[in-house]
């Protein structure tokens, strides 16, 4: 039987300096992250964002095809967002160079003559592979190092996640929050079972009165793990409202490297899927981005703006205790993981860890049980 003893854990990789937002932390590349939501907004637009340390500009062809660049021209360093998009092509203010976006092939030097033997072609400013997905532009991020991946060089990459669907027809909404913590202690606060009845305490939600005992039971999936199909929480007032399709209610949680939360619950034919993903900005600062999808009470006037509304209010809980959080982080102190509410932050750590260094073996060699109240 495993010992069940409380263990230090030294969440952050490094200390930090007067004023920072948090600790810093290692991050994980080579692989799709949620850069901005609306796909980089319409047709001929871009928008600037930060993602794991890097400035990107994000935007969308006159064709709806959506890209990233570093958002830094390769001549002069100046950000490519100071310029112009006419829709086809990047135009840098400084100088005028244009790239086109996807590829980040330099297309035009104006001050280039006759007499100049330079090729524009062989110049490229950094892109990424960009997917639009659910409302939002994934972008690949390969390893430092790595140089340029393009869509369709043949490079092998992971594929783009997306919410599952078990229907054609669903309504879908979509959430972010931004968060003054690394991305470790974003994601270990996003699957803590525990603080449901403290942090958020609402008529709509749950009560400190209405903890209890419970049993989930866990197994190994690739990159991380699963809370296998159950009946969710009684007390939880959103899922008493299915209660009135009189149909068996099955939720599953799924918990994917480097950052992401899928959960699905079934009523019959009726169902409700999300995906949250904790985003690294900087090696110190995250976001929450939340896409869902469902097909529940589908006739309901509203549903869409209510579901909204509520998940504001649910994301905006954690939002702020992550804010009251960082305020202690500032002292860089120890902190503590319990068995058996913190196992699952456990298992993520040692996930990242064999998933940097390339080694270990995955933390759930098979199915595994846990007990807390909540």
């Amino acid at each position: 039987m495993e010992e069940r003893l409380s263990e230090l854990v030294q969440l952050a990789g490094a200390g930090m300096g007067a004023g920072a937002a948090g600790p810093a932390t290692e991050l994980i590349f080579g692989d799709w992250y949620p850069a901005v939501g609306g796909g980089g907004g319409g047709a001929g637009k871009t928008v600037t964002t930060m993602l794991l340390g890097i400035p990107l500009l994000v935007g969308r062809k006159r064709d709806g095809t959506v890209f990233a660049m570093r958002d830094l021209c390769p001549h002069r360093g100046i950000p490519l967002s100071a310029g112009w998009f006419d829709g086809e092509t990047v135009m840098c203010k400084y100088h005028g160079w244009e790239f086109e976006p996807c590829g980040g092939q330099c297309v035009k030097i104006p001050s280039l003559t006759s007499h100049d033997g330079l090729e524009p072609t062989k110049i490229y400013a950094m892109s990424y592979p960009c997917v639009e997905r659910d409302g939002y532009a994934w972008v690949y991020v390969p390893e430092p190092g790595a140089g340029r991946v393009t869509l369709g060089d043949g490079t092998e990459l992971p594929g783009v996640p997306e919410v599952p669907k078990f229907s054609e027809r669903y309504r879908s909404a979509h959430l972010v929050a931004d968060l003054p913590c690394n991305v470790d202690h974003g994601i270990i606060g996003l699957m803590d079972p525990a603080h449901g009845p403290f942090v958020h305490q609402a008529w709509w939600w749950r009560s400190r009165a209405s903890i209890h005992e419970k049993t989930k039971h866990f197994e190994p999936i690739a990159e991380g793990f699963r809370m296998v199909a159950h009946a969710p929480s009684g007390n939880s007032a959103p899922y008493k409202l299915l209660g009135v399709y009189g149909e068996p209610i099955l939720t599953t949680i799924d918990f994917v490297l480097p950052n992401r939360r899928y959960e699905t619950i079934r009523c019959g034919e009726k169902w409700f899927a999300s995906l949250t993903t904790v985003t690294p900005v900087t090696a110190s600062t995250c976001r929450i981005d939340v896409a869902a999808a469902w097909n529940v009470f589908y006739h309901v006037p509203f549903v869409t703006p209510i579901a909204k509304y509520f998940g504001a209010k649910f994301v905006g809980q954690d939002q702020q205790t992550m804010v009251e959080q960082a305020q202690g982080l500032r002292s860089n102190p120890g902190l503590m993981l319990i068995d058996d509410a913190d196992k699952p932050a456990k298992w993520y750590f040692a996930l990242k860890q064999a998933r940097l260094k390339g080694v270990g073996e995955h933390p759930l060699q098979g199915p595994v049980t846990l007990h807390w109240r909540s």
